[in-house]
């Protein structure tokens, strides 16, 4: 994760100074789990048969972006069965026998979490695949022609994968898994339960109207809304009256510069750069990223997103445009196009 990512409010991701806060905000169980209905309703429906059956369930795998929650549900699977739960990621499986020793410690009915999973090493995906529909890892003992393969049986657990790119997943792998599931954004409305829940369990004093105001800033993301929350908290505690009134969001996310859109410095700085010092583009994502001072991956994976989502960016075959919404977001007049009304889409 680049210094920007780490240091934004907006972004998705989880810096790990701020895991700890994060982990006191987690619901323990799936109805106190807030979004996410139809994968919450599958959900319930794979846990509840497995325990009627008295076998652990079947193999999970949870996609989506990030912040939406899938490390939580991996987490509430858990509690749900009452089993104990194994936490890893893929970046730091890199060999099989890394794989073998955590397989092989293992207790019957345990939850193994791969976060990441798509990151894992192709050794590791090749037994990976065995031990999840055989219950049984290879380990090789020696080497060259004297290496001996020796069968380890394993017993029964359930692997729950999270993935934010499911698409990097080979074929057989996520063919072991016996449900899928995929995590959307939340909508104003479940973004506000959030933040009301959150706030409950922080023990703030929060109105409503700062909850909207709060939850209408957070991208559609969970974890980016309870970042701003506490945010809000501490400009109200330091510089306010404590109580989080519509007044003190508005002030504290003017203070952290997250405009009513959700957008941050970097969003506008990619905007304005787009507008003003290229008329709208097209333009190249490396000249975009050096007119901004910033790293092409960060524009790429951080800025990139949510523009192209809320409809203030177009990715074009010549290069990144600005939408008519950015130019009005930014308080900018859109060029005129060929026939003279439509900004810049004549282009492409």
């Amino acid at each position: 994760m680049s210094e920007a990512e780490e240091n934004a409010l907006t972004s998705p991701e989880s810096a790990p100074p701020e895991r700890t806060a994060e982990a006191a905000l987690r619901p323990r169980r799936l109805d106190e789990f807030v979004g996410q209905k139809v994968v919450r309703d599958q959900l319930s429906l794979v846990l509840d048969a497995a325990a009627a059956r008295g076998r652990p369930p079947e193999h999970v795998l949870l996609s989506g972006p990030p912040g939406l929650g899938k490390t939580t549900l991996a987490m509430i699977i858990a509690a749900e069965l009452s089993a104990p739960l194994r936490i890893t990621s893929g970046p730091a499986i890199q060999h099989a026998g890394d794989l073998a020793a955590i397989l092989s410690s293992l207790d019957e009915g345990e939850v193994l979490f791969i976060d990441e999973i798509h990151r894992l090493a192709r050794p590791a995906e090749e037994m990976l695949y065995i031990a999840m529909e055989d219950f049984r890892v290879d380990v090789v003992v020696g080497k060259g022609v004297g290496a001996t393969s020796i069968p380890l049986d394993l017993p029964p657990f359930t692997v729950v994968g999270a993935t934010t790119r499911a698409g990097l997943l080979p074929a057989p792998l996520r063919d072991r898994f016996g449900f899928i599931g995929h995590l959307d954004f939340y909508d104003a409305s479940e973004l506000q339960e959030v933040v009301r829940r959150s706030a409950a369990r922080l023990e703030i004093d929060l109105e409503e109207s700062a909850a909207i105001e709060i939850s209408s800033r957070s991208r559609g993301t969970p974890r980016i809304a309870n970042r701003l929350l506490r945010r809000v908290r501490d400009w109200a505690q330091v510089r306010g009256s404590g109580r989080l009134d519509l007044a003190a969001a508005r002030t504290a996310l003017q203070v952290y510069e997250v405009d009513e859109r959700g957008l941050d410095r970097l969003d506008r700085a990619v905007l304005s750069a787009l507008c003003g010092r290229f008329a709208g583009g097209p333009v190249g994502l490396s000249t975009l990223a050096v007119a901004v001072g910033e790293e092409t991956e960060t524009v790429e994976t951080m800025v990139e997103p949510y523009l192209v989502r809320e409809g203030f960016l177009l990715r074009t075959p010549r290069g990144r445009a600005a939408a008519p919404a950015a130019w009005t977001h930014l308080g900018l007049e859109p060029p005129a196009g060929p026939e003279g009304s439509a900004p810049m889409l004549g282009r492409f």
